[in-house]
């Protein structure tokens, strides 16, 4: 996957463990995000191989290209991290710092929280991105960034993989943002993922959309995915906020 220097900034940078992270976590909002006119990228800090199904780290590269393609994805970049081996450390942090500070995003969207039974990857996913976010903006250390000019991002933004993590919409700073307009997308994305989701695992397409249906509509949305944010949002129009720009 392509990492050279670009001068290409992007609004917002979802990062994930593996490719399939982002899009099952938060690819509506990031499809909307796009469809808005907003300038997305994703970062997975792993190739998410070797997995059980898959032939080659090619091969899932080459659906994670799809996916991205599908949610409208100006730039993916996959590190060279080591999937199954990821660990919080010096060097993962300012691997995924220095692409902040080369694409220079307002908002990135952290994975959120441990996952019991599955991946401890996604956790180790969670600090890697608070430190890089934190990395990004320190001076006089530019030695370990290839020079690139030190970035402060503006709002980290959390998502989950819902399956396992309260979805519920009223925990701490926690929002519901609508997807019913980009719901088709997110599961398209999904279904790139072939040799991860093969046909005995297609309920998955149902589960994703059945949560985001019971999420949406909590909020009186046909569709949605639950966010987080880490400071107090706030809002200077009471009204359309509460009225939902109706």
């Amino acid at each position: 996957m392509n990492t050279e220097t670009s001068a290409m900034e992007l609004d917002v940078i979802a990062v994930g463990a593996h490719p399939d992270d982002c899009e099952i976590g938060c690819g509506g909002t990031l499809a909307e995000l796009a469809a808005q006119g907003l300038r997305v990228g994703i970062v997975d800090l792993t190739n998410g191989e070797p997995t059980p199904r898959c032939p080659s780290p090619e091969i899932r590269i080459s659906e994670a290209e799809r996916a991205a393609e599908a949610l409208g994805i100006k730039k993916r970049v996959i590190l060279d991290l080591p999937n199954r081996q990821l660990f919080d450390n010096f060097e993962s942090r300012i691997a995924l710092a220095t692409q902040f500070r080369r694409y220079r995003p307002k908002i990135v969207f952290c994975l959120e929280g441990k996952t019991p039974m599955a991946s401890p990857d996604h956790w180790q996913a969670t600090q890697i991105t608070e430190a890089a976010i934190f990395y990004s903006r320190l001076t006089k250390w530019d030695e370990y960034f290839d020079g690139l000019p030190v970035h402060t991002i503006s709002r980290q933004v959390n998502y989950s993989l819902f399956f396992e993590s309260d979805w519920s919409g009223s925990g701490p700073k926690q929002f519901v943002f609508d997807i019913s307009e980009s719901i088709e997308k997110k599961i398209e994305a999904v279904q790139c993922y072939k040799t991860q989701f093969p046909p005995e695992k297609e309920y998955i397409y149902d589960r994703i959309r059945a949560m985001a249906s019971a999420v949406g509509l909590s909020a009186g949305f046909n569709y949605g995915e639950v966010l987080s944010s880490t400071r107090t949002l706030g809002t200077r129009n009471l009204a359309a906020t509460l009225m939902l720009d109706e």
